[in-house]
């Protein structure tokens, strides 16, 4: 049995919020699509989504502050790390109900392949898996691009049995942000659970050789306007195929023509005036806020 995961930004920490519950919707729709009921989904975060929740998916409200003043969706990396990884903490917690063999974290803004639970329920006994290959999709140009390294970029890429995270009886639902971080130690929660970047190279220092998901098992999902990264799909790419929708339940949001236009035309060339940090360059690890304000 697989337990889902995701987390959900402060609200005065998003450009719109109304857009975050519109993307989180989308992405719970995807996981609700899995051909095995061998799953559940859990969501953390400070407000309850406007929607229904999808079959198996069960809300855990927290009271954490917002890990920065900033208001826009662009916070800072230990701002990240400490929000979401302090819920995704709760979120192990919350997870103990239900007894999971294996717990995979999902940003809430990604999709996942319909396959995944059917398949970790027949190769029970894997010490984890790692999404090498993947697609990083663009709605706003209704194209994708193979990435076979997703796991640098997304962070919905790793799939860890429960007692990986090793999490402590003591830690509960209702524990603080502080308490989150104790329980599972700055060192996984800036690693493993906040951030996702180096969690292959962290699990094989402590003997975890992690298998390679054999299927493109995820989307990363950028141009939203709301990725902490402000990552963007550059360069050509795929314009929306039926895989998409058959896979992970992503609807064409354009006609075909338009879809080839954005895909291989000048949208496809827009400079990204951003420089970006090469992946074999480890920043230094920041040091998390632990309630104080930013």
């Amino acid at each position: 049995m697989i337990t889902f995961i995701t987390s959900l930004r402060h609200p005065q920490n998003s450009a719109d919020y109304g857009r975050v519950e519109s993307l989180l919707a989308d992405t719970l729709a995807s996981i609700a699509r899995q051909t095995s009921d061998d799953f559940a989904v859990l969501v953390v975060g400070n407000r309850r989504p406007a929607f229904d929740l999808p079959r198996q998916t069960h809300f855990v409200e927290v009271d954490f502050d917002p890990p920065t003043t900033h208001a826009g969706a662009q916070t800072g990396m230990s701002a990240v790390i400490w929000d979401k990884g302090t819920k995704l903490g709760i979120g192990l917690a919350a997870a103990r109900a239900f007894d999971p063999d294996y717990v995979m974290f999902v940003d809430a803004d990604d999709f996942v392949h319909r396959d995944i639970a059917a398949y970790v329920h027949d190769h029970a006994g894997s010490p984890g898996w790692v999404i090498r290959r993947g697609w990083m999709y663009s709605r706003s140009r209704n194209a994708y691009a193979l990435r076979r390294r997703l796991f640098r970029v997304c962070g919905t890429s790793f799939i860890l049995p429960f007692e990986a995270y090793a999490v402590p009886d003591d830690l509960l639902v209702t524990s603080s942000q502080d308490e989150v971080a104790d329980a599972l130690g700055d060192d996984a929660l800036q690693h493993v659970v906040g951030e996702h970047r180096y969690a292959l190279e962290w699990w094989q220092k402590r003997g975890r050789e992690l298998d390679t998901l054999p299927f493109a098992g995820a989307v990363y999902h950028v141009d939203t306007g709301e990725n902490h990264s402000g990552s963007m799909l550059l360069g050509p790419g795929l314009p929306h195929g039926p895989q998409l929708l058959d896979d992970f339940g992503i609807a064409s949001s354009k006609d075909r023509w338009a879809s080839r236009w954005s895909a291989y035309g000048p949208p496809a060339f827009k400079p990204d005036l951003r420089p970006r940090r090469p992946f074999f360059l480890k920043p230094a690890t920041s040091e998390l806020p632990r309630s104080r304000s930013l």
